[in-house]
């Protein structure tokens, strides 16, 4: 058998397409309620400044803590007379906003390291799984804390925050999945052909062993979405008057007896966002890899 057909022969089984991973997350009913949670929510914050009824700062004198539809205000207003729908609508933009861009930006580190400590020397894959470790020796939210306490609350600075968090967890999925490809025959055969250690990494190994770290993404923004929430309801988060959900259920816990939707609005719309995100990286996953190897 010759290396051509030996590489052709062992190769892993291919990867579905676009559209027909797109069938294969939609045939699930999870995947279907996370994909059509996650278009929605996303679409409500896409279009936020239309559908908004107020500006999201405004204030209307003499409606403080109304009840639900007075005065036009379909959820009511908060502690300081401003509209509750508004308020979430627009602060579904920053949880969307934080979850995806940091997520994507640590899972693009994460990548990277994982895939260097793979097909590189063992010094190197040393180097950089001791530094995940001393990264994953911390609680996600101690670490987020500690990340944002030292740069100063902002939204640049959550995003820094989650990303780090995020670095370690895709550089062990990458890290795992590359070495596991490695060692197949198809690897070998490139190795053989004369093939350079990046054309390897890059046109070989990185295409097969990114499917299980594309699965995690959904995941992790679910999780990244909480870790920004959590951030302000400490007090961490997003500078007011900025609309967030993670400050505004801070905020609601004096008035739960009086104005129940302040807290229950955002924070159902927080559990749909983040239940979507965590269905969906699931159906990802199985759509991604039939054969139920272990992420």
């Amino acid at each position: 058998m010759s290396i051509d057909s030996l590489e052709i022969a062992a190769a892993p089984v291919a990867k579905p397409g676009r559209l027909r991973l797109l069938r294969a997350v939609l045939a699930t009913p999870a995947g279907l309620f996370g994909l059509c949670g996650v278009v929605i929510i996303t679409c409500a914050a896409l279009f936020a400044p239309w559908l908004a009824p107020c500006d999201p700062d405004a204030q209307f004198a003499g409606l403080r803590l109304v009840p639900a539809g007075t005065g036009g205000h379909w959820l009511g207003t908060d502690e300081l007379s401003r509209d509750l729908l508004s308020r979430v609508l627009f602060g579904s933009r920053i949880s969307l906003l934080v979850g995806f861009i940091s997520v994507s930006l640590g899972a693009g580190l994460g990548i990277a390291a994982g895939l260097v400590a793979g097909m590189g020397p063992r010094w190197l894959d040393a180097l950089l799984m001791r530094g995940c470790d001393i990264l994953l020796a911390y609680p996600g939210i101690l670490l987020a804390v500690m990340t944002v306490a030292i740069l100063g609350a902002g939204l640049a600075q959550i995003c820094i925050a989650v990303a780090l968090v995020n670095i370690p967890i895709f550089a062990r999925l990458m890290r795992a999945s590359v070495l596991r490809e490695r060692e197949l025959d198809y690897v070998r055969a490139a190795v053989v052909q004369g093939s350079g250690l990046w054309r390897i990494m890059l046109r070989h190994v990185l295409p097969n062993s990114i499917g299980v770290v594309i699965s995690q993404l959904a995941s992790a923004a679910g999780h990244g979405i909480l870790l920004e929430a959590s951030l302000s309801f400490i007090g961490l988060g997003i500078k007011p008057p900025a609309a967030s959900w993670g400050s505004m259920l801070s905020s609601s816990r004096d008035y739960l007896a009086t104005a129940p939707l302040y807290a229950v609005a955002p924070g159902l719309l927080l559990l749909l966002l983040v239940l979507a995100l965590n269905q969906l990286g699931d159906a990802l996953h199985k759509a991604l890899d039939p054969l139920g190897r272990p992420s």
